[in-house]
């Protein structure tokens, strides 16, 4: 049996691994466009490859996955979170769970995942051949024809074939897989950072803020975090997830719009009140610079005190309710314009790829097309920043793999 996996990243290399370990007598080939193998794995997550998550802070599997997350909870049932820790284990990398429920190499280097990979595919005798990229697939004589990119490729037949080619920026690089009548959901960016215009965001270049609540104003498009101010704008989980939720919508607005941020991580406003009428009470004869509520950045306090219109060195004691309004307001539903976006070069991702309508998510074949399958992020799935979009590839290729 001849196998092609069209697609030299993280998708590709584990179903082609899995494959002729599912499959010993199988020649396996992996086809990759560009010159460079795995170059995702090798800087996702900071240069250390954040490999999936434990999910523990997921009450439901849809808050990790603004697309794709009912199909993918039926396929963890065969191949999850703690099913790819086991795997990478079991072939010598070692794992660590942080903190935060992110998963990385204990090595702390994505190189130790990309070595694991090539010295497999050395082992199990897989075809690597990268600067090969696929241009079109068609069904000829029951076998499925690659023809490559450059004419001095030649087609060439296959039994089966693996499609891992990651997200398309733009439809037409999926044109050859609508081609074969799949149904395409167009290409939009995920996981990017908000651009924002006014100069005095620039200023708090840096400042971040463990625990906040934010949402798109006029949607009910919301979500809650760390946040990072930096040159251009906002960036941190909290904003990267509200993209990744809001990727159809703040494309279609041109990415301009209001985003509302509540930095007290407090959803009543009657209890961030009753807080500041506290420290109104406790420190009196302090000015409002040197006493900072919800435990804020300095650089941040200050910059909500101008906003407020209140003067930083007016006394807590002298407030009065009119000026602890003003400032639970501000603290509460702080404003900002957005006029752009800039890409999240770790972990750049995008909505959309081939519908979950054509294929069957039961074996990750195609629907419209026998002997087809699809893993990763070619299909319209995709995760919030934390692992869970490699933890999406490792399911669908494992999946895919058993070419059933």
């Amino acid at each position: 049996m001849d196998v092609a996996v069209v697609g030299g990243g993280a998708a590709g290399f584990f179903a082609a691994i899995n494959v002729k370990e599912n499959y010993p007598d199988a020649e396996v080939t992996i086809f990759e466009k560009s010159k460079e193998l795995l170059s995702k794995v090798k800087v996702s997550g900071g240069g250390r490859c954040n490999l999936t998550n434990d999910f523990a802070g997921n009450a439901e599997l849809s808050e990790a996955y603004p697309r794709g997350g009912k199909a993918l909870k039926r396929a963890f049932y065969r191949f999850d979170n703690k099913d790819t820790m086991k795997w990478f284990e079991s072939r010598g990398v070692a794992l660590v769970v942080e903190e935060d429920g992110c998963v990385f190499p204990r090595s702390q280097n994505s190189q130790s995942v990309i070595d694991c990979f090539l010295e497999l595919t050395r082992e199990l005798g897989i075809a690597v051949e990268p600067g090969r990229g696929v241009k079109a697939i068609n069904e000829v004589s029951g076998k499925l024809r690659l023809t490559f990119i450059g004419e001095k490729s030649p087609a060439r037949s296959f039994d089966k074939v693996i499609v891992a080619s990651g997200g398309s920026p733009r439809r037409d690089g999926l044109l050859w897989l609508e081609k074969l009548h799949h149904k395409i959901e167009d290409p939009v960016p995920s996981l990017f950072t908000f651009k924002m215009p006014d100069e005095e965001v620039a200023e708090l270049m840096g400042v971040v803020v463990e625990k906040t609540l934010v949402s798109i104003q006029g949607t009910k498009l919301k979500s809650d975090g760390p946040i990072l101010f930096t040159h251009w704008g906002m960036s941190g989980p909290a904003i990267l997830k509200l993209s990744a939720f809001g990727a159809r919508f703040l494309n279609e607005v041109g990415y301009l719009f209001r985003v509302q941020v509540n930095w007290t991580n407090v959803r009543n406003y009657d209890e961030v009140f009753a807080q500041l009428q506290g420290l109104c009470d406790a420190h009196g004869k302090k000015i409002l610079s040197n006493v900072r509520p919800f435990a804020l950045p300095e650089r941040l306090w200050l910059h909500l005190i101008e906003k407020s219109g209140l003067p930083p060195a007016k006394k807590w004691g002298e407030l009065g309710k009119s000026g602890v309004n003003c400032l639970a307001r501000v603290l509460t539903n702080d404003v900002y314009d957005v006029n752009g976006r800039t890409h999240f070069r770790e972990e750049f991702v995008t909505c959309g790829g081939v519908s979950l309508e054509s294929i069957d998510f039961k074996t990750m074949q195609s629907k419209v097309c026998k002997n087809l399958y699809f893993a990763g992020e070619v299909m319209d799935i995709d995760g919030i920043t934390g692992g869970y979009n490699f933890q999406a590839a490792w399911t669908t290729a494992f999946i895919a793999a058993k070419l059933n």
